[in-house]
């Protein structure tokens, strides 16, 4: 039977070691600009770039495979502070993460973005939404933000939700067919994030269970959470 494995004594909820390596990122129409955003790395037209889209999409994983090709070091939007400037970017490279509206200091941002220009540094910020959105108070700023290119990745279309499904259970050893994954597919939101969070209570609750993982245990487990 599909999904079947030996027994398991314990059901242990261990947290699986996830990869962001790029060769890890799966690629599709939705994540396709910003993909080539990251491999035509050094040969940005500029050297500042926004990368935006909903949670789940990737823009972690993404920055994550920039930040081991090009050296770059990384800071949380929020912990950006001014004095912290000349060292975030001593690599020659910076990701800045989770930027949104404010959600950081914008003395820090407005000096960091300066020297960046002055010592030909390389910037990749993630956001949820593009900064031109974003209401700041100071004016120079939001100009120089607003100025800066945005690649945005959407949510991952069926073909690519599906082959991530299929990673994920392969991550954790878990051997599953087309009926169940196409099942998952058609009733999680459409990001990463969901399909990680439905691999891990599936493999739950066949491990609780003590039943291989088929489409009819994902129906008892699932179909609770549909709307």
């Amino acid at each position: 039977m599909s999904g079947a494995r030996g027994p398991r004594q314990l059901t242990l909820d261990l947290e699986h070691a996830e990869s962001y390596a790029r060769d890890d990122f799966l690629g599709g129409p939705s994540n396709a600009a910003a993909l080539t955003l990251i491999d035509s790395w050094p040969d940005w037209p500029n050297r500042v770039v926004t990368l935006i889209g909903p949670e789940g999409s990737g823009k972690s994983h993404l920055a994550s495979a920039w930040a081991a090709l090009s050296g770059a070091r990384s800071i949380a939007a929020r912990a950006l502070r001014d004095h912290d400037v000349p060292a975030a970017l001593a690599t020659g490279a910076l990701v800045i993460e989770d930027a949104a509206e404010a959600g950081f200091d914008e003395t820090a941002m407005f000096h960091l973005l300066n020297l960046a220009r002055e010592e030909d540094a390389f910037v990749l910020v993630t956001a949820r939404s593009a900064p031109a959105t974003w209401t700041m108070r100071t004016p120079d700023l939001a100009s120089r933000l607003k100025a800066v290119p945005v690649v945005a990745l959407a949510p991952p279309d069926d073909a690519l939700l599906r082959a991530v499904l299929v990673k994920l259970f392969a991550d954790r050893q878990l051997g599953v067919d087309e009926q169940l994954v196409g099942y998952v597919a058609t009733r999680i939101g459409r990001s990463f994030a969901d399909a990680k969070a439905a691999v891990a209570i599936l493999d739950r609750e066949a491990m609780r269970r003590q039943r291989p993982l088929t489409r009819a245990l994902a129906a008892e487990v699932l179909r609770p959470n549909e709307p």
